[in-house]
């Protein structure tokens, strides 16, 4: 695994910032399971999960071997009476404390969830591409990588919303397989076209036929994450292999997050989601030995 940095994020345990999402485990129990299932680095998950006093972050993470990649941050872009810039610092300067690297953006529609949102106009538009950049400056300033994560549920959902951030703004990508290909942009697609501008990578398998079921509209999309739209690496309709090779081919230096969104309706008596997660490992670990000619 030396040719990758991989790292886990707490919405594969269910840990999520959304209201009513699910079953929240406990922080001891998903970071003693990262730690078991190999991984060395997390995201941090929502506000509230993990310390958000800086120092406190840090000894956290140390105690279960951990470091911290950076996190997710819903944003209010597009608002030209709200500047998002104040609200991000301490967020921050708790990354620099734990020593972390990517500051995960998504554009939020200003409600909760991810089953509805807003249409913008060209104004709403212009400034969310000017909070964009703003927000990168901000970032670069404490040493961060700021990226725009596509998003269901989010202003930057559909294929033309990607390419508009790509042509409008200098912020570099989140490719979440998942997302992208649930909102109509094929993630090998922008690999390949676009690698150049992909700098982080949240890696999902999908269940098309789940997926096609969110487009239609006859599932939200926390009906069909609810119903195992996202599986083990490997096992989906999602070209990984393909994905991943591209990225490295291209010379991406970022991490790969194992991120397959979950929901629990209670507390799990066995195994539970590391089992996946344990999966995914295991399927990059082998991807990792075909690509560096490791006989099985």
């Amino acid at each position: 695994m030396s040719a990758i940095r991989i790292a886990g994020a707490p919405i594969s345990w269910g840990v999520c910032e959304v209201p009513g999402w699910g079953y929240q485990i406990s922080p001891d129990r998903v970071l003693t399971e990262m730690h078991d299932a190999g991984l060395t680095a997390t995201e941090v998950g929502p506000e509230g999960f993990l310390p958000a006093e800086p120092a406190e972050l840090a000894a956290t993470l140390d105690r279960y071997s951990l470091t911290s990649v950076g996190g997710f941050a819903p944003v209010l872009l597009h608002d030209s009476e709200h500047d998002p810039v104040p609200g991000i610092a301490p967020l921050l300067a708790a990354f620099v404390a734990s020593r972390a690297e990517v500051l995960v953006l998504a554009a939020s529609t200003g409600s909760e969830g991810y089953d509805s949102r807003p249409a913008l106009d060209d104004a709403e538009w212009s400034t969310l591409l000017r909070n964009l950049d703003r927000l990168q400056a901000a970032a670069a300033k404490y040493g961060i990588r700021a990226v725009l994560h596509p998003h269901i549920g989010t202003m930057i959902e559909r294929r033309d919303e990607v390419y508009r951030v790509l042509e409008g703004s200098t912020i570099p990508l989140c490719l979440d397989t998942g997302h992208l290909l649930i909102g109509g942009t094929d993630p090998l697609e922008l690999v390949t076209n676009f690698a150049d501008r992909i700098t982080h990578a949240h890696l999902k398998d999908v269940s098309l036929a789940l997926a096609a079921r969110v487009q239609s509209s006859e599932l939200t999309y926390t009906e069909a994450v609810a119903q195992g739209m996202y599986t083990p690496l490997g096992t989906g309709d999602v070209d990984i292999a393909g994905v991943v090779g591209g990225l490295l081919n291209a010379g991406f230096e970022g991490w790969f997050v194992l991120e397959q969104d979950t929901i629990l309706a209670t507390e799990p008596t066995d195994a539970g989601p590391v089992l996946d997660v344990i999966a995914s490992v295991e399927y990059l670990r082998k991807l990792m030995d075909d690509r560096a000619g490791v006989p099985e």
